[in-house]
């Protein structure tokens, strides 16, 4: 693939960086082949240009994809590089808080330097079992796989742990250790697993000590093999120690401490068995003073010592060799503090009685004299000669120190062979797990002797490293059968060969220790001319003559050579051992003896521990040994370190390698120069390489297609899926050697995964582009349409609301126009009519004047026309006399004119035509002119004529009206002149009415002034009496109201108390419950684990035992009540016991009886306690009635002052309102008109209330005084009641309680104790006496009106069954006289007539229910005569059958017997058999066996029974009511032996088929159902009124009658608690495999999750494969579960309880591994598990468990898979995250954030800060720290009383049962 396709622009690269180590950057140009420089931007923003080497044109190293940043694999990486490793372990250490990551086979541990809460007992159980893979990586997963090759490879393993000082292996191989000693237990009871941690701190004791980079470093190199037998549990263990730092006890460097157990010591010198050790503070000591830091911050030197002190007793040794110890240790310091004095330049002096030494000599046993000898003097042999020399002071110091090396290395080997011995066990050893914890590649500043062996011993491990990962690669490789070449890796061996070779390092070292005058110098001089030509791996310093420098596979060290030579003789004085040899003291005796017969000076001692393929088999010989103790330093190291070598080619290795991450000690600090240094030298980074080289990356052919089907197209997509992946891949890359086809796997070179990745990011891209564009389109369109449509809704409303504005103020307008218009028409109508009336009166006189005037004038007028008329006339006639002459006259001259001219032109014009045409037409015009004139002057007349007619009218109609109003105008004018004659009367009665007027306003002013002055006085005296009356009712309310608060207040806090101490009763009856339970379950396991040594014990003289891994917390489930029968069989097998107990350690048979005996002891205790709590509780209550009643005495006699008060109060004021009222009376007799005024009713209306609220009160206050009275005579028959029946109330045993009882019965004791004088510390008030006065009033009414009534119905059922029995009895003799056939029509009659009267009785009380109840009645008349039908005609059948039968037996034997019967007597004789029901009526319920059968009972109906076949064909808990008809019997029989016996035998059996088939859930189900069956009965019959509510009266008959088994209650019900914790773990077994696989892995919705690249450690599969477990395998188990447990006819109510303990189950085993699995959080994950939460809650649903409480069982994992899903970014985000997650821990929840990885580039991974904030918001919770749910929790069971409607005389049963010797009663 070429360059220039992967560095493109935005992609990511990483470039070299002076702080950071690397830097990324981002790419802003492509990158094209012939550029010499790279353009990039660094993530803060900045633009830099990176130069490429123009030599090797080696571009930066590629980032990797966001996707595969903080994975757990580091060989999941596409890109393998130093700075992919380092980020990734950056990220998960920083941001995930992870520190744990897998390299290949080697887990990286990072030390966060906190405490973290992640190994735990329940992780350890998380871990067990799982796939390395399947979880995140753990040091556990490193143990759990070690564990399980060990086991299936049967092959030894080792784990080596390695890292420099600080880095934590001590811790990591401790806690490996741990996991093994949890998860396989030991082979005895020798508990070996503890004492193999045990020894953990006794090694930190005195082989630790604080470092400047770790305040616990190992300071020697240690291996330890765990021995394991053949069924895999650890059997013992041997250690082997490298290299201890001797120096380290005379030198400490600054800020360092000397080995833990001298601070230890000094820390506890104030104990009184320490005082002989003469020890003070260590700064008062040389030997723990110069590293000036004494104190260690947070640990606790003295509690250290007791810890060590007590696993020195674990281990064996006892109390006097531990003295011893420190005592050997205190000289030690001692020692250190000799002063020597310089007594000349070659001498030196110790002064003499030097308190030192004194004490020194007195702890070890030796001389003053001889120890101050030979620590100055030295003893010197020649050939010939001894002599003795004087030492410098500076020699004599050293030849000090020295001793004190000496004794301080005796010291640890002694007590490192012992610590083995203490660990080895006579069982031969199997198979053993070997935890190496060494230290790691060192370089100092002054690198010296110890680090050159350091770094040697660390080249060998990195050699065998190297080779096995190659190994590792090569098999894989084949395996998969794909070409490979040789992968070119580093082999140090040349470095190995320049330090252990011939003439290598080593050799020249031992050489010149063996000269005479050998130095450091001569040493330095020989390795330069040996080996500095020749060796390229070994260099001289340019500076230094006395240092040479060896490149190592990690980095180059320079060592110095001083001290070489010196620490490699490591020579002692051998008279100062001889001194010590000669000591009293023992066991610094046996320290030099047991150094005679080591093989190495340093305490290994090959061949030990149990081990014998892998030792070396030591010289016998003195000679031998001798010279094995002059060996160098060097060589014993070399030769161990080539054992160690051989010990883990033998083995499986698995590595450990920690890294420290700064060395400052602060908590989740990274510094990436640090860790690269570490990564380099510790070899993760040569397996990257490795790696890389190779095909780091490696897909399965499913997973393949899976993660990139998206770059398929569908016609690529085949059948065959491997041949799909390999079509595309040859499209996809072209370069056929980046990949090869293995059998399962697609290999992949180094960046090809993140190729494809970055082809299927940009599919997707493209996708998701192409979905946003039509998605957003939609939602575009979408939200148009929305918009226009709401727009157009928006328009529609708004143009309608102004439509109806517009039209209302239209209709506003037009009504207020028609209002204006009818208001201005009134207005102006009235206007109108008010002008007009004025006009008119105007217009009368007016008019009436001026007819007046003009009538004179018309009268005038009128006489003066008649006269001119007559004169007119007369003058007229005479002109017209003359004018008509004259005129007449004219006219006829001129006509005759005329005439004569017009007929002289008519003479003339008749001549001519045209004069006549002319004259024609002239005519014509004038004729039609005169027509229109005609025409016009008519219309005119018209006119003229209709005004004239209508002025004639209007005339004559104003004439009539000037007529009226003249004759109106008369009648006024007469009757004003009849007025004016009335006026002066009228005048006269006015001045006396206005004289009346005056008297009476004076006498209304007086009136008034007395009525005001009344009126004031009655309003005065009627706010005096509101006052008083307000100021009553003011304190009635106050009082009220005080009351009702104070009641409120005591109810509420009654309500409060009682809630919370009823739910404190309920936590603390559950954790009692539980923690009897688990007592159960300890006893049961003890028991078991005593069987099974003693069936082991028993089989090994019979056979071996097999070869099988179980678990070692299977147990059994016996009980501690074992019963006389048990004693028996203990009694027959004490001769079996005491060959087990010569077989098996004492010390384990002291511990079992230790054990039994505590447990009995703490039984005891218990119930003694509970018998004392009773008392107690009962004293106390009696006691506290003594002083509540003494208490309420004084209550009541307060009571009784406070009630004469208020009568008398209230007699006073009655006396006042009488005396108002008689004054109010008497002013209203004297003002007559008063009374009827409103003051004065409203004045009389307040008194008379008043008046009746006095009355109210009185009556109050005399029903007080009565309540007082019968509240005495209550409580004091009360108390003589509960003195009667208190103990039957409160000695009720607590066991026997159901869960209502006892909540019940808390109240009960709760409410007296509340009532005790203890809760009334305050004064009481009236108030609060009169509220609980009335409450006890009111609750002793209600009791006894209760009693009463049920006292009377008691007697009239005790009457009517008196009658009933009576009249029964009388039936029974009238039908025992009546023959059988007789017999049952009697029967019937009587049953109808019962009926009859019952249905009588119904109709009376209640028609509704009498017609229900006849219906009934009916139906079993008619069954009841269906049957009568039914029996005759078998009666006739059998007759008829018995008559033929007859015939053939006369025919047949006629004659040959005498007395024979005859037919009739044949026909009778089998008639008795209709006698059978009867008999049958008559059946007692009891069934009756013989003693011998009693074993036959036990086997048939218990160990031999199948449940199935019972569950199916008969009645549930058939064999629980046979076992108590055969109880019942024994009670019958009042055999108390044959009881005990069968109850003992029925236990012990249960026990026997439950330990047999115990694994068989069907078994356990069976016998928990018929258990809790056999109890109840034992219950129902036991004659407790208690449990017999509910029996009919036929079952109260079979009472148990002779004994109490109350105790055998207890113990079934025991039984009962065993079998049901072992059901809960045979469906945990059933479960727990399908959980992880079906909640988590399988994917339920197809496609939603996606499958990431993962490294060498592969996880198990999501895609479901055969024979993979999936949802519905789960689904269909439980179902299997519910169905099984129905037909056994389980209680519906266990079953409940057991549904939630499955659920509890499914939940807390989801979660755990959602927490240990990083790949299982994510978003699609979430969708997952809400979906399979969502399926197991409609299961629930379909059986009916909703209300069982499984559902809250499984919201901790919903909440969980919600926290997957919602977003996390904001603040509001945090505070949902917070209010959402109240059933997850502050823990869990930021486990999951950190776990949060994203499957697809998508997706955002949750910032560091959000993770701080919810840490912020939850940091105020308290809750407990653990991470994980306890698995293993079982919730208190409870087994409500389930009485059985069945009776016992109908059950049958079957013949397959075998139990015909049994005899029904």
């Amino acid at each position: 693939m070429a360059a220039s396709e992967l560095y493109t622009k935005r992609a990511r690269v990483w470039i070299p960086d002076a702080e950071e180590v690397w830097k990324s950057a981002e790419l802003t140009k492509d990158y094209k082949n012939d550029d010499a420089s790279l353009q990039l931007m660094l993530e803060d923003g900045t633009n830099i240009e990176h130069k490429l080497d123009p030599k090797t044109k080696n571009l930066p190293y590629l980032r990797n994809p966001d996707i595969l940043v903080g994975e757990n694999d580091l060989t999941a990486l596409s890109y393998l590089h130093e700075p992919a490793v380092l980020h990734n372990l950056k990220v998960r250490f920083m941001d995930s808080k992870l520190i744990y990551t897998y390299c290949g086979i080697v887990l990286v541990a990072i030390n966060p330097y906190e405490t973290l809460q992640i190994y735990g007992t329940d992780i350890i159980h998380a871990y067990s079992g799982q796939n390395m893979g399947d979880m995140d990586p753990h040091i556990f997963a490193v143990a759990e796989e070690a564990y399980k090759q060990m086991a299936r490879d049967e092959r030894n393993q080792s784990i080596i742990v390695s890292g420099e000082s600080g880095a934590g292996k001590t811790v990591s191989a401790k806690y490996a250790m741990r996991y093994f000693a949890t998860v396989s237990g030991s082979a005895s009871e020798a508990n070996v697993e503890e004492k193999v941690l045990a020894s953990n701190p006794i090694m930190e004791a005195i082989g630790n000590a604080k470092t400047t980079r770790n305040d616990n470093s190992s300071r020697f190199g240690k291996y330890i093999e765990i021995g394991f037998d053949n069924r895999y549990r650890i059997i013992g263990a041997n250690m082997r120690t490298y290299l201890l730092e001797k120096s380290r006890v005379v030198f400490q460097a600054d800020e360092e401490r000397n080995y833990h157990v001298f601070y230890q010591l000094c820390a506890s010198s104030h104990l009184p068995e320490f005082k002989n050790l003469r020890l003070s503070s260590a700064n008062n000591f040389l030997y723990t003073r110069q590293g000036r830091s004494p104190v260690i911050d947070g640990v606790d030197d003295t509690k250290e010592l007791c810890t060590t002190r007590n696993a020195f007793t674990l281990l064996g040794i006892n109390e006097s060799y531990q003295m011893g110890l420190f005592q050997v240790l205190a000289a030690i310091l001692h020692l250190g503090n000799v002063e020597i004095k310089d007594r000349d330049s070659d001498s030196s002096i110790i002064a003499p009685n030097n308190s030192h030494l004194t004490a020194f000599c007195e702890l070890v046993g030796v001389t003053y004299q001889d120890m101050s000898q030979w620590l100055c003097h030295r003893k010197l042999k020649t050939a010939n000669e001894t002599y003795i020399k004087t030492l410098p002071r500076l020699q004599a110091t050293n030849n000090r120190d020295a001793l004190s090396k000496h004794i301080y290395a005796k010291l640890f080997n002694w007590i490192v062979g012992h610590v083995n011995k203490a660990l080895i066990t006579n069982i031969k050893q199997h198979s053993f797990i070997g935890v190496l914890d060494i230290y790691g590649f060192e370089t100092f500043e002054i690198n010296s002797f110890e680090q050159f062996c350091i770094n040697y011993a660390n080249e060998k491990l990195q050699q065998q490293f190297n080779m096995h990962v190659f190994k590792l690669e090569q098999e894989e490789y084949m395996r998969e059968q794909i070409p490979w070449t040789l992968i070119d890796f580093y082999d140090n061996q040349p470095c190995i060969n320049l330090i252990e070779a011939k003439m290598g390092i080593l050799d020249l070292l031992d050489e010149e220790c063996k000269m005479p005058r050998g130095s450091d110098d001569t040493w330095a001089q020989k390795l330069y001319n040996t080996h500095l030509k020749t060796c390229s791996l070994f260099e001289k310093p340019r500076m230094s003559n006395r240092a040479f420098i060896i490149q190592h596979f990690a980095d180059k060290v320079e060592y110095q050579c001083d001290g070489f030579l010196e620490k490699n003789k490591d020579t002692v004085n051998e008279e100062q051992i001889n001194v010590l040899k000669a000591s009293k003291f023992d066991l610094l005796v046996e320290l030099f003896q047991d150094g005679e017969k080591a093989t190495s000076p340093t305490g290994q001692v090959a061949g030990t521990g149990g081990r014998t393929r892998l030792s070396i088999k030591p010289d016998k010989s003195r000679e031998t040994s001798s010279k094995e103790h002059k060996k160098t330093v060097g060589c014993q190291f070399r030769n161990s370190l080539q054992m160690l070598m051989g010990t883990l080619n033998a083995t499986t290795p698995h590595y450990v390698r920690c890294i420290k991450p700064n060395d400052f000690k602060l908590g989740f600090t990274f510094d990436p120069k640090r860790a690269v240094q570490q990564l380099r030298a510790c070899g993760v980074l040569e397996t990257i390489r490795i790696s890389a080289a190779g095909f780091p990356s490696r897909w399965t052919y499913q997973e393949f297609f899976s993660r990139y089907r998206v770059l398929m197209k569908q016609k690529d997509v085949l059948l065959d899926k491997r041949l799909t992946c390999r079509n595309v891949l040859e499209k996809l890359v072209e370069d056929q050697d980046k990949y090869q086809f293995g059998k399962t796997k697609i290999f992949f070179r180094a960046g090809q995964v993140a190729y494809l990745e970055k082809l299927r990011a940009d599919k997707l891209r493209v996708a998701c582009i192409r979905i946003q564009k039509t998605i957003r389109c939609w939602l575009a369109r979408k939200k148009y349409l929305r918009k226009r449509s709401a727009a157009i809704t928006i328009q529609r409303f708004t143009r309608g609301y102004q439509a109806r504005c517009l039209a209302k103020f239209m209709r506003r307008t037009q009504a207020a126009t028609t209002i204006q218009k009818y208001q201005r028409m009134c207005m102006e109508r009235k206007r109108y009519k008010q002008k007009q009336a004025a006009a008119l009166a105007m217009q009368t006189i007016l008019r009436g004047y001026i007819a007046r005037l003009k009538y004179q004038a018309l009268l005038r007028e009128h006489k003066m026309v008649i006269i001119q008329k007559i004169v007119r006339g007369w003058l007229a006639r005479c002109w017209y006399k003359r004018c008509l002459y004259s005129i007449v006259y004219l006219q006829c001259c001129f006509r005759r004119m005329k005439a004569r001219r017009e007929l002289k032109k008519l003479k003339i014009e008749a001549r001519s035509v045209e004069h006549f045409k002319k004259l024609n037409k002239g005519m014509e015009n004038k004729i039609m002119q005169l027509q229109r004139k005609i025409d016009a002057q008519s219309k005119d007349n018209l006119l003229v004529v209709e005004k004239l007619h209508s002025l004639e009218t209007s005339s004559t109609a104003e004439k009539e009206k000037m007529r009226n109003e003249l004759n109106r105008l008369r009648g006024v004018d007469e009757e004003a002149k009849t007025k004016t004659k009335q006026v002066s009367s009228l005048q006269e009665e006015l001045e006396r009415l206005r004289k009346e007027l005056s008297t009476t306003q004076q006498e209304k002013k007086t009136i008034e002034d007395w009525a005001q002055t009344y009126r004031s006085e009655m309003e005065k005296m009627v706010s005096e009496l509101k006052d008083q009356n307000g100021l009553l009712k003011k304190d009635k309310d106050d009082l009220n109201r005080s009351i009702q608060e104070q009641s409120q207040q005591m109810t509420e806090k009654m309500a409060r108390v009682i809630a919370e101490e009823t739910q404190q009763l309920e936590t603390d009856l559950n954790e009692e419950r539980s923690r009897y339970q688990n007592l159960l379950t300890e006893q049961r396991r003890l028991e078991e684990k005593y069987d099974d040594l003693k069936e082991r014990t028993l089989a090994s003289n019979v056979s071996k035992p097999g070869h099988r891994r179980t678990d070692s917390t299977h147990s059994s489930n016996e009980s501690e009540y074992t019963y006389n029968s048990e004693y028996a069989e203990l009694e027959e097998g004490s001769r079996a016991a005491e060959d087990v107990t010569r077989g098996i350690d004492t010390s384990l048979t002291l511990k079992l009886q230790k054990r039994l005996t505590e447990l009995e002891q703490e039984k005891q205790s218990l119930r003694n306690e509970l018998e004392n709590k009773e008392d107690q509780f009962q004293r106390a209550r009696a006691r506290d009635d003594v002083e509540f009643k003494k208490a309420r005495g004084a209550e009541l006699e307060y009571e009784s002052l406070k009630r004469q008060e208020l009568e008398s109060e209230n007699k006073k004021l009655k006396h006042n309102l009488a005396e108002m009222r008689q004054s109010l009376l008497g002013d209203a007799a004297t003002n007559s008109g008063a009374p009827g005024s409103p003051a004065y009713k409203v004045l009389l209306d307040q008194l008379n209330s008043s008046c009746e609220e006095l009355d109210v009160r009185k009556e109050e206050v005399l029903i007080l005084r009565s309540q007082l009275v019968s509240q005495k005579e209550a409580m004091h028959h009360k108390d003589e009641k509960e003195t009667m029946t208190e103990p039957s109330v409160y000695v009720v045993d607590v066991s026997k309680l159901k869960d209502a009882d006892e909540i019940k019965q808390a109240y009960v004791g709760l409410k007296d104790t509340n009532r005790s004088p203890r809760f009334m510390r305050k004064p009481l008030e009236v108030s609060d006496l009169l509220s609980r006065l009335r409450l006890l009033e009111h609750q002793l009414q209600t009791q006894r009106r209760g009693h009463d009534n049920e006292v009377e119905a008691l007697r009239g059922e005790l009457q009517n069954v008196k009658e009933e029995n009576n009249r029964q009895q009388q039936l029974l003799a009238q039908n025992l006289q009546l023959p059988p056939e007789a017999r049952i029509e009697a029967s019937l009659q009587h049953e109808i007539t019962r009926l009859t009267n019952e249905n009588l009785e119904l109709m009376a009380d209640d028609p509704t229910a009498s017609r229900e109840a006849r219906v009934i009645i009916l139906r079993r008349m008619v069954d009841l005569m269906e049957q009568l039908e039914k029996q005759d005609r078998t009666i006739r059948k059998l007759k008829k059958q018995l008559k033929v039968y007859s015939k053939r037996i006369g025919e047949m034997g006629a004659g040959q017997t005498e007395g024979q019967t005859s037919p009739g007597q044949m026909v009778d004789e089998p008639i008795h058999p209709v006698n059978i029901p009867r008999r049958e009526k008559d059946f007692q319920g009891m069934l009756e066996y013989k003693k011998e059968d009693e074993l036959k009972l036990v086997k048939n109906l218990i160990l031999e029974l199948k449940p199935r076949g019972v569950a199916v064909n008969l009645i549930p808990g058939l064999p629980a009511y046979v076992l108590f008809m055969c109880l019942r019997h024994a009670d019958y029989v009042n055999d108390d032996q044959k009881v005990r016996t069968l109850l003992t035998s029925t236990i012990n059996s249960i026990k026997k088929i439950l330990k047999k088939r115990g694994d068989d859930f069907e078994t356990v189900s069976f016998w928990l159902s018929n258990t809790c069956r056999f109890l109840h009965c034992l219950k129902q019959y036991s004659g407790d009124e208690a449990f017999m509510k509910h029996n009919t009266s036929r079952q109260n008959e079979h009472t148990l009658s002779n004994f109490d088994l109350a105790e055998y209650r207890q113990v079934i019900s025991d039984l009962a608690i065993q079998i049901y914790q072992q059901l809960i773990k045979c469906m945990e077994n059933i479960l727990q495999p399908m959980i992880v696989s079906g909640m988590l892995e399988h994917e339920t919705i197809q496609g939603v999750s996606g499958v990431k690249p993962t490294g060498l450690r592969k996880r198990t599969s999501s895609i479901a494969d055969e024979g993979t477990y999936t949802l519905d395998s789960i689904l269909r188990q439980l179902s299997a579960f519910h169905s099984t447990m129905c037909q056994h006819g389980t209680d519906p109510e266990l079953i409940k309880q057991v549904v939630k303990q499955q659920f509890y189950i499914i939940g807390a085993v989801t979660l755990n591994n959602l927490l240990l699995r990083k790949d299982m959080c994510s978003w699609s994950k979430g969708m997952q598990i809400r979906y399979n939460v969502s399926q197991l809650e409609e299961w629930l649903r379909d059986k009916g468990l909703m209300m069982c409480g499984a559902k809250e069982t499984l919201e901790p994992l919903i909440q969980a898979a919600q926290l997957l899903q919602v977003k996390k970014k904001t603040d509001e985000d945090a505070e949902a995250i917070c209010s959402m997650c109240l059933a997850l821990t502050t823990a869990q929840i930021v486990k999951v954030l950190n776990l949060y990885t994203p499957v697809n580039e998508f997706e955002e991974r949750v910032s560091v800060s959000f993770i701080r904030t919810i840490q912020t918001r939850l940091r105020d919770r308290c809750e407990s720290p653990q991470l994980l749910m306890d698995t293993k929790m079982i919730y208190p069971v409870t087994f409500p009383f389930n009485p059985s409607s069945l009776a016992l005389e109908t059950i049958q049963i079957p013949g397959s049962l075998n139990l015909g010797f049994l005899t029904r009663v």
